[in-house]
């Protein structure tokens, strides 16, 4: 069976024949030496001409798919009163208070793609770096998960609402959909995370923002894309 897998990864990285594609003919290329038995996970990934190591050249953000992820992600909600209870109505699969917050200290409890806190919860929230913090699930003001409108945060991830942050190579990777999805639904995502992060260039990087980009699938190649989709997206 990996052999059968090596042989489709070579082929399928074959057909990368250009320098650069258009962000259109990139996706019909992934889907077009698709071999995977399963849907695979398209992503756009940037590299940028920050360097993260200074805080004032970290990039950072949130972005709603306009059509999703091709999933619903599994929501959890720490609060307390009356937040509880707009968060269930809002659709969150896990609400509680500080019995949450021990379970996930006490059994490193991560039964979730995204945690919601109010701020009056931090307090209590803040023990819970050690486990949350390597799985990128501590909530955090800048990325809309620390608020008051739990309601809100709870639809906006529900609806595909995306992170993107950049490590510490530079590199940024976001999730843009599925394969399965339609060419012009996965153009449009991918359009709307280049220009999120273009629209989040710190003002203190220098020369060129972002210097390469490129379109994959779980399985499939890396596809260049051409520099001018970054410079469209912008104006997006």
């Amino acid at each position: 069976m990996a052999k059968k897998a090596s042989k489709n990864i070579a082929k399928s990285r074959a057909a990368v024949t250009a320098e650069t594609y258009a962000l259109p003919d990139a996706v019909s290329l992934l889907q077009k030496v698709k071999f995977a038995k399963f849907d695979e996970t398209v992503q756009v990934s940037l590299r940028l001409g920050v360097d993260t190591r200074h805080a004032d050249q970290m990039v950072r953000g949130t972005v709603v798919l306009p059509h999703g992820l091709g999933k619903t992600k599994t929501v959890a909600v720490i609060a307390t009163g009356d937040r509880q209870k707009e968060a269930q109505e809002a659709g969150a699969d896990f609400v509680g208070g500080e019995e949450m917050v021990e379970k996930i200290q006490k059994e490193s409890w991560t039964a979730f793609d995204a945690l919601i806190a109010t701020p009056d919860m931090m307090k209590v929230v803040g023990r819970l770096g050690k486990v949350l913090g390597p799985k990128g699930l501590m909530p955090n003001p800048k990325t809309g998960t620390v608020t008051t409108d739990v309601a809100a945060a709870v639809k906006e991830i529900k609806a595909g609402k995306v992170e993107f942050r950049a490590d510490k190579t530079s590199l940024v990777h976001v999730p843009v959909g599925k394969l399965s999805f339609a060419p012009e639904k996965l153009v449009d995502n991918a359009t709307t995370v280049i220009a999120s992060v273009v629209r989040a260039k710190p003002s203190a990087a220098k020369g060129k923002y972002i210097k390469s980009l490129t379109l994959s699938s779980t399985m499939g190649p890396g596809v260049p894309l051409d520099s001018a989709v970054a410079e469209a997206a912008g104006k997006h």
